[in-house]
């Protein structure tokens, strides 16, 4: 009962030989041998020359004290341009929300007075030229049946405040589109 058992056993082993390795290994080398690896030459490095600053009497360009009377002197008159937010009025309930979150939904016409239809999650409110919206100091400047145009007061990359116009278009529901 052994030997049948032990006869398979040499089968299965004789089977798993060495034979179809060698084949790979002979066309591995034969492979290798017969690429050719072609890697350009780095180029020279440029030699770096360095620069002495030779005004020492003169004012250091790096003093941070002159940067910082610098910003103090252009924050004393607002800025490079001169605007700035009105930090003393009273923010109104529309300020709170951002623009993006505000939609435009319509128009409404009393007595000569063109408001403007936003909604704000459910909640809808009219709006009227010279109210302010949005979390950037929005003023609107003017409503029309399709838009409402904003002038808007924001930092640039520098830190001065910059006037960008800004704008929300007329929003058409889904049941509309259909």
């Amino acid at each position: 009962m052994r030997t049948p058992a032990a006869i398979c056993l040499l089968l299965v082993l004789s089977a798993c030989g060495d034979s179809d390795v060698q084949e790979v290994r002979a066309w591995m080398k034969q492979a290798d041998a017969q690429a050719k690896v072609n890697v350009p030459a780095l180029a020279e490095p440029k030699t770096f020359i360095p620069f002495a600053y030779a005004n020492k009497d003169g004012p250091d360009p790096f003093d941070p004290n002159k940067l910082l009377a610098e910003l103090a002197k252009q924050a004393a008159q607002g800025g490079a341009s001169g605007i700035h937010p009105d930090t003393q009025r009273r923010k109104e309930l529309l300020e709170s929300y951002p623009l993006d979150t505000i939609r435009m939904v319509g128009t409404i016409e009393k007595k000569g007075v063109i408001y403007a239809v936003l909604q704000i999650d459910r909640a809808v409110h009219q709006v009227v030229k010279g109210q302010h919206i949005g979390q950037n100091d929005g003023l609107i400047t003017s409503i029309d049946e399709n838009t409402v145009n904003l002038r808007e007061i924001v930092q640039d990359a520098t830190g001065d405040w910059v006037e960008r116009s800004s704008k929300l278009e007329l929003q058409e529901s889904k049941e509309n589109a259909k």
